[in-house]
């Protein structure tokens, strides 16, 4: 991204700043405007920054913005005008009845290469390329074989869907960055401006940095915390790893075990409430519950995937000797919450405002005042106008990847809603996995890591929503478990070998093997690639039914929790054998199922296996070679 200074940093942080205060008006104005106007302002702003901020080609950052793109940027002033001059037309026009000229054909082709190019600057290629051939398909459908056949688009229809609709480009994913997106990222924006992200380190360090694997361990509690501010993994890899990963080196971890284990914990923060990833806002749009519906669901099965992660982490720090950090390094606990603790209060504001049923828009924007507020406890923290200021700019340039992603994807959906690719593919997928849910399952889970391999997670989870959940739903899935399923396999492609851009990140800190990292993060990660499968046979997990069954369900998914990690670290309570781990592999999937009876077969199967090695000799168990060092 560039460095604008002068003049033109001027400008530009003026207008990002506008694009922040505008969305926040918004939502605080009692006459708001209607979403056609608010999605087609959000896509205004983020045309012009992307094109002024992000270069054509990477690794050409200047502090000067070329003629060119600012060509691009005046196009794209021109092409959104055009909905406010002829507004009425657009959304009172009907399609057949009066088709498009000329200049509406014109406008909505501009727009949209606009688009795809803003897009391309700012997420990589992927979303694109996959856009343009949704729209190759929309076009050739006549010729095309078998189930993918349909009657063709004509490219006035193509472009009439894409433009003057809200389903296509200012369709509900676009709507969703500007509704609640941006302001939760407003949030984070000013809670990084106090000085959060230090005492969630800080306090991370204060609190396990001790521990056996202590710098490990550190990473998993500010990865969770730290969601809270990025809601992107490879975001938080960068802010954390320079931190935990030269510390859990230091420590006795092995490069590619500290960059797995960096990159895990930062994947969990997309999937741990209170503020998740965006995808989780247009997943509560799309099912059409309220946020806080989201966040309670994804709470178990993010509170297991963390609980599975620090006790792999504990395990293998016990079997390889590991230690943690020296205490006379670490912060004190007490002098960390007596100086910063006032920094935790505004998550509790947003989670106690959504718990208490406050839409996500008005908890955001009171969670961000409350953050200034607090601030002024302590001299260090204070949010004064400068910093306020730079909050505002940072939040409304985050947003815009963001924002670019959805529109892009709201292509895909106008072209699948078109040619009704969605029903047939659904038809496809249930005859193909025969109407076993479990294969239908495992075809869902393989296309949303490779989607999300190539592109981020909210747009990969919308294409999964348009083309796969249908079929999952006719199959008798929970509409919640089907979209949570689907969104928690697109947050996983961050950690899942060959394309793991979380892992990517993570070993350039390390400077290890990539492949090796991933293979590793695989394995700490193992409770994620379980547990969905589990909540869609039993909602329990998503706080679906009664309070005694959501309750054992946590208790007991907490104990596989653990086991599971036993079983892939091959030490509990000493070293295990192979016949000791494949019982507590068995144990675990058996405790994460909700079931009563596979929770008693699971509970016996850990007593066994704690049974046995207590019996034997500590020292009877000749390990792996792979397994004497982290």
């Amino acid at each position: 991204m560039r460095k604008l200074g002068g003049t033109a940093g001027l400008l530009v942080a003026i207008l990002a700043i506008a694009m922040s205060v505008y969305h926040l008006y918004v939502r605080l104005t009692p006459r708001p405007p209607d979403s056609q106007v608010l999605r087609a302002l959000t896509l205004l702003f983020s045309l012009v920054l992307a094109f002024v901020l992000f270069p054509a080609r990477k690794g050409r950052a200047t502090d000067r913005v070329p003629w060119p793109d600012l060509g691009l940027a005046a196009a794209s002033v021109v092409a959104l005008a055009y909905t406010f001059v002829y507004y009425e037309y657009i959304t009172t026009r009907y399609p057949t009845a009066h088709p498009l000229t000329r200049p509406d054909l014109a406008i909505a082709a501009l727009t949209t290469l606009l688009t795809l190019e803003a897009t391309r600057r700012t997420i990589g290629a992927a979303l694109p390329v996959v856009s343009v051939c949704f729209i190759a398909y929309g076009l050739v459908g006549p010729w095309l074989p078998g189930f993918l056949r349909h009657r063709g688009l004509t490219l006035e229809v193509l472009l009439d869907q894409t433009y003057f609709t809200t389903e296509g480009i200012f369709g509900i994913p676009l709507g969703v960055a500007g509704s609640y997106v941006i302001l939760f990222i407003i949030f984070g924006a000013f809670l990084e401006k106090s000085g959060a992200g230090q005492f969630f380190m800080n306090f991370a360090n204060a609190v396990a940095g001790g521990s056996r694997g202590g710098p490990g361990k550190v990473s998993v509690v500010s990865s969770s915390l730290f969601g809270t501010i990025s809601g992107s993994a490879v975001a938080n890899v960068m802010v954390d790893g320079w931190l935990t990963i030269p510390m859990m080196k230091r420590t006795g971890f092995r490069p590619e075990a500290a960059a797995a284990i960096e990159s895990v914990a930062s994947t969990g923060g997309q999937i741990m409430p209170p503020v998740m990833g965006a995808a989780s806002f247009v997943m509560a749009e799309f099912l059409a519950v309220p946020y806080s519906t989201i966040m309670l669901a994804a709470a178990i099965p993010a509170v297991l995937y963390y609980v599975a992660l620090f006790a792999a982490i504990h395990f293998n720090a016990v079997r390889t000797g590991l230690r943690g950090i020296p205490r006379e390094e670490l912060p004190n606990l007490w002098e960390t919450v007596w100086r910063q603790g006032h920094l935790l209060l505004p998550v509790l504001v947003i989670l106690g405002l959504l718990l208490a049923g406050f839409t996500a828009t008005y908890a955001a924007i009171i969670a961000a005042a409350s953050v200034v507020a607090i601030s002024w406890v302590r001299p260090e923290s204070r949010i004064g106008l400068r910093k306020g200021l730079d909050a505002l700019r940072e939040a409304a340039e985050a947003t815009v990847p963001v924002a670019m992603a959805t529109a892009c994807a709201g292509i895909v959906i106008g072209v699948v809603l078109q040619t009704g690719l969605a029903l047939r593919f659904t038809s496809f997928l249930i005859s193909f996995s025969g109407g076993y849910l479990l294969a239908a399952l495992v075809i869902t889970m393989v296309a949303a890591i490779v989607l999300g391999m190539g592109m981020p997670t909210t747009p990969a989870y919308i294409m999964l929503a348009a083309l796969l959940i249908p079929a999952l739903a006719k199959l008798g899935v929970l509409p919640l478990a089907a979209h949570m399923f689907a969104f928690y396999f697109a947050c996983l492609s961050a950690v899942t070998p060959p394309v793991a851009l979380a892992v990517y990140a993570a070993a350039s800190i390390s400077r290890c093997s990539l492949w090796g990292a991933g293979w590793q993060a695989l394995k700490f990660a193992a409770a994620g690639f379980i547990v969905p499968f589990f909540f869609v046979y039993s909602p329990s997990l998503l706080f679906v039914g009664a309070p005694l069954d959501i309750l054992r369900a946590f208790v007991t998914g907490s104990l596989g929790a653990m086991a599971l990690a036993a079983g892939l670290e091959g030490h509990f309570i000493r070293p295990a054998t192979w016949l000791e781990r494949g019982i507590f592999g068995v144990a675990a999937l058996l405790l994460i199922d909700p079931g009563f009876v596979t929770d008693l077969v699971g509970a016996g199967l850990i007593a066994a296996g704690l049974g046995l090695q207590r019996l034997r000799p500590l020292a009877a168990v000749p390990l792996p070679e792979s397994h004497h060092r982290a």
